[in-house]
C-alpha cells in the first residue's frame, strides 16, 4: 500500500508527520519504508540517525543533435510541446533542462538526426535508520524538472519493497511534482494548519486531488491557532478529518533538535495512533 503525505503549502509539518509516523508504525512491527520525494530539498534524513547503504544514479533521455544528415526542416521544433528544441537557420539547439523525454522529436525526425542520449539528473539514495528504511531522491543542482526523478524513485521503491507500507513524503504545493507523487497512491493524507493561509492552500490541494480522482483525508497540524475555517470547510465539503495535532511548544523544541516527537509528547503520540489506525482500516 502507498500513502502519500502532501500539503498545499510548505511549513505545515508534513515531513515532521512523515518521519514520526514512519517510526511509530515501525515500532508497532509494521513493515514500512519512508520515501522522501521532495527531491529538490530532501530533509527527512535530518530527523533520523541514518546510514547510507546504496546510491543509484538517476538518468533521463534527451535528444542530441547530429548535424551530418539533418536537413534543418524544423519539424522537431514544431513537434516539441515543451520548447526544448529551437530550429535555427544553421543548427538545431536542444535545451536538456526543458526536455520531458517524450521521444517525439527523435522518433518523428525524418533523418534520424536526434538520437536519444542518457544524462544524469540526480541520485536515488537508500538509508537504514534506527527505526525503518528511508529512500530519497536527490535532484542535481542545475536540473529544472523534479518529475522524472520522483517517478524513478517511486518505481525503485515499488521494486525494492513490494510488501511494505510505503509512506511517500511529497513536495509542497499542487504542481506537477505533487501530482506525480500522489496520482498512483492508494490514499493521500493532506496536512494543513488551522489558519486562513492554511485554508487557502488546502482548497487548492483538495481541488487537485479531486481532479486526480484520488481518495484523501485531512490532518490538522498546530490545532488551536488561527480559527475554525478549516473545520467549517471540511464539514461543508464532506472531507474526513483523520486527526488533529495540537499546537505545543514542546513539539517545536523536539523538532529543532531533530528528535522523535511521539516519544516525548503524549498527545502527539495519540494523534499518531489515530492516523495509524485509520491507515490500518484502509488495508
Amino acid at each position: 500500500m502507498k500513502i502519500t503525505i502532501a500539503s498545499g503549502k510548505g511549513g505545515t509539518g508534513k515531513t515532521t508527520l512523515s518521519t514520526n509516523l514512519s517510526a511509530f508504525l515501525a515500532q508497532r512491527k509494521e513493515k514500512v519504508v519512508l520515501v522522501d520525494l521532495d527531491v529538490e530539498e530532501p530533509n527527512s534524513a535530518l530527523f533520523l540517525n541514518t546510514a547510507l547503504t546504496r546510491a543509484k544514479i538517476a538518468k533521463k533521455s534527451v535528444p542530441k543533435w547530429e548535424s551530418s544528415d539533418c536537413t534543418l526542416c524544423g519539424e522537431c521544433a514544431d513537434i516539441c510541446r515543451f520548447n526544448a528544441i529551437v530550429a535555427l537557420p544553421e543548427e538545431i539547439m536542444v535545451y536538456p533542462q526543458l526536455c520531458h523525454s517524450c521521444y517525439a522529436c527523435s522518433e518523428l525526425c525524418p533523418t534520424n538526426s536526434l538520437p536519444m542520449m542518457e544524462v544524469r539528473i540526480g541520485e536515488i539514495c537508500e538509508f537504514n535508520t534506527s527505526y525503518f528504511n528511508l529512500v530519497e531522491g536527490r535532484l542535481d543542482l542545475g536540473q529544472e524538472m523534479a518529475v522524472p526523478l520522483i517517478a524513478q524513485t517511486i518505481d525503485y521503491v515499488d521494486e525494492s519493497y513490494p510488501d511494505y507500507l510505503k509512506l511517500l513524503d511529497a513536495p509542497p504545493g499542487t504542481s506537477c511534482p505533487v501530482i506525480e507523487a500522489s496520482k498512483d497512491s492508494d490514499f493521500v493524507i493532506l496536512v494543513t494548519e488551522s489558519t486562513p493561509f492554511g485554508l487557502n492552500d488546502l482548497e487548492l490541494a483538495v481541488e487537485t486531488m479531486r481532479v486526480l480522482n484520488q481518495k484523501f483525508g485531512l490532518v490538522i497540524n498546530r490545532y488551536g491557532i488561527g480559527d475554525n475555517g478549516v473545520e467549517e470547510y471540511c464539514k461543508k465539503e464532506g472531507i474526513e478529518i483523520i486527526a488533529k495535532i495540537h499546537n505545543d511548544k514542546e513539539i517545536a523544541k523536539c523538532y529543532s533538535k531533530g528528535e522523535m516527537i511521539y516519544t516525548r509528547v503524549e498527545h502527539f503520540k495519540r494523534s499518531l495512533e489515530e492516523i495509524a489506525n485509520f491507515i490500518g482500516s484502509l488495508k
